[in-house]
């Protein structure tokens, strides 16, 4: 891959030197984002690690493999833990399911983030990928294409922090009815306890900046410290005899709890390492907050899926081990399948501190997820997108930060958590219409810049090179087969009632579906997508310098702004 140094001089200026101060690296992000059609609104204060920090926070490995362990272990036993696969087609998922498989499954999801990465150098706006399909969309599709790609981003990243912290409340509940066997876990119940957590993210995401950049960044060494904690003292803390699940159950044995075939089964298990990893897009959310945005940003989706995708495998593998009776696990009076995990591996005391420590990652998980869903939605109402527009894409005087589109997203949280009194089934949706919506935002741009860009697409200072399409092919393929998989019931024929259906159709392909009826008959009057530029950031031909003056009030810019380019290192 191709990575420049984080110095730019301006095009066309043959005798500028190349910038290095801290000064004129903020110029260089400024000129970025006025290239791309935007004024600079927030302060840049997130660094690299900072950045990273936060996406690290919304990926929340530990919280995250903990609220969907049941999916895993409901589908496909222990086998759905240890073995992913990455089939072409269905018909060759029995065969597959011989190939290593979270692993196998974490290539594909590279590839999705390593595309993205080459989008958000070429294109650091808080939009992300709804900029980016404006760009990349054949002539005339632009609005439209940009339109449900937005939609879809928002629907997928704001069902993010109620269903963390439904993960959350349900191992809360758990941890009291392990000591208390009499509680009973109402749903009313369930929601205030979600909600109020909910509603602490959303005072933890209208903080300013760098508040958060530093309570992330000590977040960051928490969740590490607590991932290292779960990984090497639950299977030293287990007191069962025999300790471990036996090597060729754990990797042999599919428990298919489905009435689908054995391959399909272990492709519905999928559930747990795509939601897991469907949070490293937050850097591209915060690139207008970013210093050195256009190597930043990307270097930081890349490092969190990464570092996601390798951690992820390896607490997989211990929980598969420890689990003993997964049949037990999955019926236990606790309700959720991690705590009754550590429960059946260990004692009380030490069931109760592991849990604690989980609670805590994944409060800080949602609350990273609130962060990046409200610069979303700042985005998307800066271009007219979301009902109320003017107000939620207001930037708050005192925080700089977007407080109204927290309070938007809020609301948004709380219509999701009233599934809770829908049922487990209902409300489990939200889980995998938070995956669909992001992965269907993730590809959509990516698939355009292979199919259909052509000499739309110019690359960022971070970029894949020639492999750029290769890579963005193999993404499109994994997603592709993955969207609808993600929508499959466990149940078929008689059985499947609206009590055992799979609701993410509902969830996710209901506002969407609304969304796109209301472009057709009414927004594609008035919205126009994007604010787009003859020549966005990545062209380096000609210059023009812009003026304050030149600034509409709504945070556009009319006229071109001078295309910062990043000189090569020798």
């Amino acid at each position: 891959m191709s990575t420049r140094s984080p110095t730019a001089r301006v095009s066309g200026d043959k005798d500028a030197s190349p910038v290095s101060s801290t000064d004129d690296i903020a110029l260089a992000d400024e000129e970025a984002l006025r290239a791309c059609g935007y004024k600079q609104e927030f302060k840049r204060e997130f660094s690299l690690f900072s950045t990273f920090s936060v996406s690290f926070s919304v990926l929340g490995i530990l919280p995250s493999i903990a609220a969907t362990l049941s999916f895993s272990l409901g589908y496909a036993g222990t086998v759905g833990l240890t073995w992913r696969v990455l089939p072409l087609s269905i018909a060759l998922a029995e065969i597959l399911m011989l190939c290593r498989g979270w692993l196998v499954a974490w290539t594909g999801i590279q590839c999705v983030a390593t595309s993205m990465a080459e989008l958000a150098s070429s294109m650091p706006t808080s939009g992300g990928l709804y900029y980016a399909v404006g760009v990349l969309a054949p002539p005339g599709w632009g609005p439209f294409l940009a339109y449900l790609t937005g939609w879809s981003n928002w629907i997928g990243l704001s069902t993010a922090s109620p269903s963390v912290n439904y993960g959350n409340a349900a191992m809360i509940v758990a941890l009291v009815k392990l000591h208390n066997p009499d509680f009973e876990a109402t749903n009313a119940r369930v929601f205030g306890i979600t909600l109020s957590l909910t509603f602490l993210c959303f005072v933890c995401a209208t903080l300013p900046t760098r508040w958060l950049a530093r309570i992330n960044s000590a977040m960051t060494w928490f969740q590490s410290i607590s991932y290292l904690v779960i990984v090497i003292g639950l299977p030293a803390a287990v007191v069962n005899r025999p300790r471990f699940r036996p090597t060729h159950e754990v990797w042999g044995t599919i428990s298919n709890g489905t009435q689908w075939p054995d391959g399909i089964a272990v492709l519905l298990s999928f559930l747990t390492a795509i939601w897991t990893m469907a949070g490293y897009d937050a850097p591209f959310h915060l690139s207008e907050e970013c210093s050195n945005s256009q190597i930043a940003t990307p270097r930081a989706i890349v490092s969190t899926a990464a570092f996601g995708g390798i951690f992820g495998w390896f607490l997989v593998m211990v929980f598969a081990y420890v689990i003993t009776d997964v049949g037990a696990v999955l019926q236990s009076p606790l309700g959720q399948p991690f705590i009754a995990t550590i429960a059946q591996a260990t004692t009380p005391a030490i069931t109760t501190a592991f849990g604690t420590i989980t609670v805590i990652c994944g409060i800080f998980c949602a609350q990273g997820c609130a962060i990046s869903c409200s610069r979303l939605a700042f985005a998307y109402a800066r271009d007219g997108l979301l009902p109320a527009s003017r107000l939620v894409s207001r930037v708050n005087r005192h925080t700089s930060t977007p407080v109204n589109a927290c309070i938007f997203n809020f609301i948004a949280n709380t219509a999701h958590l009233c599934l809770i009194f829908a049922g487990p089934i209902a409300v489990g949706a939200i889980f995998s219409a938070g995956a669909v919506g992001a992965y269907f935002a993730f590809i959509m741009p990516v698939f355009l810049r292979c199919f259909f860009a052509g000499d739309r697409w110019r690359p960022g200072p971070w970029n894949l090179g020639r492999w750029g399409k290769p890579v963005g092919y193999y993404a499109c393929a994994y997603v592709s087969l993955m969207l609808p998989i993600l929508c499959f019931p466990a149940v078929r024929g008689a059985d499947l009632t609206a009590q055992t259906m799979n609701w993410t159709i509902v969830v996710w392909g209901g506002p969407l579906s609304i969304a796109a009826v209301y472009f057709a008959l009414v927004a594609r009057k008035t919205y126009k997508g994007p604010q787009l530029r003859g020549e966005h950031l990545s062209s380096s031909h000609g210059r023009a310098d812009v003026t304050r003056d030149e600034e509409k009030k709504g945070g556009r810019v009319e006229k071109h702004a001078a295309i910062p380019v990043l000189q090569e290192e020798t």
